[in-house]
């Protein structure tokens, strides 16, 4: 409801798509500075406390927004800088919140969980606006704005009354400096056979595709000449689109075959946004955005549930600080240089252009398939033999260490798969059962 209100707010001001795109780009761009730091204090610090400290100060902001708004006195420069603190501290609020999951489920219900939380956030993107829509409408801006402060309130209020395990509500002792572990979350995304291309692809599509919901006031008045009423009714399409593929994705539960549909879903958003954009007939809009939505909820979904299970527990903040830096910076980048190109060449063209450069991002992600769900959809001791030659273990950091200070080589007391008893949590789908010999793991393999 916030970045809608916000969005709707900077066209009223100043009627320029530029500064759309620049409000949206001070709201999502400190991630890409921010977040590695903010993951790395994640996997050091008390964890809950960051993350209703972080949530605070996101309220707070919210509601000098809308007292601004109410009482005349809101300008754009005061906009930018709000939206730039705001954006800040969701930059800790990110990582600190999600690396709290392994502490309140178990293993066998981390894959369902992951997929519940980020259906909870992907839909909300998209509701949000759904009802911001006729709130703005019928009494303004700033009542939507003001809903947000209210939420975060409420959830510092509650974030105390979380019961989180110790051991995952803080992270390790610092091992180096901060810097250091930050260039240390970076250096095992990028050696890892699956996290790193498959971060990389959603970056892509993050900047070439998601930029298109940032700017829907525009959209919504230059492409199908229509108002505020009309883009409650598009946003509500987003929504129904994002949970309805977000509660299938939910009840399905288990992380195998989670990154087809995350390459997948990039054709799928790539193809419904080139139809969103090429007409000018809004009903078509409206089935395109659902598309849209569902498509861009598969995507985020999925990817978050291979991120969170498949990073060592260790390095588990900063993987996801990485996916948050991509969720938020990629869009940012990506409607500042639609926003930009849009007062020159109109919106329609520049769309069609990225759209056309995310099928392209597709074709080179669908020849890396087979080797991204390898390396993070296979049993640890497959994963295991994706080893570069300097000894490093993609799957558990430099020189091959397992956490609890095992080495490469090293029998383990369980499989984390089938929910043994050194299992990590978030390193399988804990399905149960004893131990397997090699025909049937493959049979349990190919049935799943």
């Amino acid at each position: 409801m916030h970045r809608i209100a916000v969005a709707w707010l900077t066209w009223e001001l100043t009627h320029s798509a530029l500064w759309v795109g620049l409000v949206a780009f001070c709201d999502l761009a400190p991630a890409a500075v921010i977040s590695p730091f903010a993951g790395a204090i994640a996997d050091r610090a008390d964890r809950l406390r960051l993350a209703t400290v972080a949530q605070a100060l996101i309220g707070l902001e919210a509601a000098t927004v809308a007292t601004l708004v109410a009482t005349g006195h809101m300008r754009i420069e005061f906009l930018l800088g709000l939206e730039l603190c705001s954006g800040t501290a969701a930059s800790f609020a990110q990582p600190a919140r999600q690396t709290l999951m392994p502490g309140i489920v178990g293993p066998a219900d981390l894959p369902a969980a992951v997929a519940c939380n980020s259906l909870v956030f992907n839909v909300a993107r998209f509701i949000g606006p759904a009802l911001a829509g006729p709130v703005i409408a019928a009494f303004g801006v700033a009542p939507a704005i003001a809903c947000n402060a209210v939420a975060y309130g409420s959830a510092v209020l509650t974030m105390p009354l979380l019961k989180v395990d110790p051991a995952h509500r803080r992270g390790h002792p610092a091992t180096a400096s901060l810097l250091g572990e930050v260039k240390e979350g970076f250096a095992y995304v990028a050696r890892h056979p699956g996290l790193g291309p498959l971060l990389g692809y959603a970056a892509l599509i993050g900047v070439l595709l998601r930029c298109v919901q940032e700017l829907l006031p525009p959209f919504v008045e230059r492409n199908f000449g229509r108002g505020a009423e009309s883009l409650a009714m598009l946003t509500a399409c987003f929504g129904v689109g994002a949970l309805v593929a977000g509660l299938w994705l939910a009840a399905r539960g288990r992380v195998a075959g989670a990154t087809r549909i995350a390459i997948l879903a990039g054709l799928w958003q790539a193809v419904a946004v080139i139809g969103f954009v090429a007409t000018g007939w809004f009903p078509f809009g409206l089935l395109c955005a659902a598309l849209i939505g569902a498509s861009a909820s598969l995507h985020g979904i999925s990817v978050q549930q291979l991120a969170q299970t498949a990073a060592a527990p260790e390095m588990r903040g900063r993987v996801l600080a990485l996916w948050g830096q991509i969720t938020r910076a990629c869009p940012a980048l990506g409607a500042l240089m639609l926003g930009a190109s849009g007062e020159a060449f109109g919106l329609r063209i520049p769309t069609l252009v990225g759209a056309g450069l995310a099928l392209v991002v597709f074709a080179w992600g669908w020849t890396r398939y087979r080797t991204i769900e390898a390396a993070l959809e296979a049993a640890p001791e497959e994963v295991g033999e994706h080893r570069d030659a300097a000894g490093s273990d993609h799957r558990h950091g430099p020189l091959g260490a397992h956490p609890g200070g095992e080495r490469a080589g090293e029998q383990r007391g369980g499989d984390p798969l089938r929910g043994g008893a050194d299992a990590q949590p978030g390193e399988g789908e804990g399905l149960g059962g004893g131990e397997e010999d090699p025909p049937a793991r493959q049979l349990r393999r190919r049935a799943g």
